[in-house]
């Protein structure tokens, strides 16, 4: 199973972000997904955690992730040294960020220029399923395009389609 843990803030769309992700895997015959947030009655802007779990086989287990294969973080204030404890021994951390790091664990890029560049907004969530989605070998730039479809309201589709995959083109140039 690939988990896959995500740290955002209310409104910045990281639910929206696990449940596209997981849409994406399951495309596929023999693929099974599921996704849910954690959060309670928190405040736009409050942090919360979402989870992606991904498998070849039907998903019974319901609980958090402790320890993930991927930890995608929309909201670089939310990173810190903590994030490499939550990670599996081979795991990976994408960050949103204006900052270079030379940790080969860390992928980053700036997100946030992105969306507002093409969303007119700070809502990083599409553009990071972007950026996973070429670090991922599991979901392809077409999936991602057929559930932003399927999933999004029409006036919000191209743009967000857009996002992410100027998102990837950006990680798989940098590769």
């Amino acid at each position: 199973m690939t988990e896959i843990l995500w740290h955002g803030r209310g409104g910045q769309g990281a639910f929206t972000a696990a449940r596209l992700l997981g849409a994406a895997y399951a495309l596929h015959e023999g693929r099974y997904a599921l996704a849910f947030p954690s959060f309670g009655p928190e405040r736009r802007g409050a942090p919360i955690r979402a989870f992606t779990k991904l498998d070849a086989r039907p998903i019974g287990d319901r609980s958090e992730i402790e320890k993930a294969d991927f930890s995608i973080f929309l909201d670089d204030t939310l990173f810190g040294e903590q994030a490499f404890s939550q990670l599996k021994p081979n795991g990976k951390i994408l960050l949103n960020t204006k900052r270079h790091w030379e940790d080969p664990k860390i992928v980053f890029l700036n997100a946030e220029a992105i969306a507002l560049e093409i969303l007119g907004l700070s809502i990083t969530n599409t553009v990071m399923l972007g950026a996973f989605s070429a670090v991922f070998d599991g979901i392809t730039s077409d999936d991602i395009v057929e559930v932003i479809h399927e999933n999004m309201p029409k006036k919000l589709q191209e743009k967000n389609i857009a996002a992410a995959l100027a998102a990837r083109r950006a990680i798989l140039q940098e590769k």
